[in-house]
């Protein structure tokens, strides 16, 4: 055992030490433990950091394919239909400018078709099928 100060002095020499010796000691296990736990904090953050980045590219990734899913599949619009229209017009009239060029058909009796010498019906109003019409062979 340590030896007992015998002079007032002394006495409140030692105790200030003591006090001194047991606040350093405290503190000092305070610092290790808030170092360990900024460096577990710090740890966490940079673990959800990563988790967190994980997810945005994941969900980026998943936004991309979905569009691009409902691009494949997605239904005609008005504006679609008007264009598949109109090109469609434009090669009915390439066919026609091409069909008038040819050499008028003959039939069996010997008469001209009927088509040859008119304009075509897809010129004008629609005919009564709907617009499109059969061609023989």
């Amino acid at each position: 055992m340590a030896k007992r100060p015998a002079k007032p002095r002394e006495v409140s020499d030692a105790l200030r030490d003591a006090v001194e010796r047991t606040v350093d000691a405290t503190l000092g296990s305070a610092d290790r433990g808030r170092e360990a736990a900024q460096g577990a904090l710090d740890d966490l953050a940079g673990t959800v950091d990563e988790l967190r980045r994980g997810a945005e590219d994941r969900l980026s990734r998943s936004r991309r394919s979905v569009a691009e899913a409902i691009e494949g599949r997605r239904l005609a619009t008005h504006d679609d239909i008007g264009e598949l229209k109109a090109e469609l017009r434009a090669i009915g009239r390439r066919l026609d400018a091409i069909e008038e060029r040819l050499p008028a058909k003959r039939s069996r009796s010997g008469a001209k078709s009927p088509r040859s010498g008119g304009k075509s019906p897809r010129s004008g109003a629609k005919s009564a099928g709907g617009g499109s019409r059969q061609r023989s062979s």
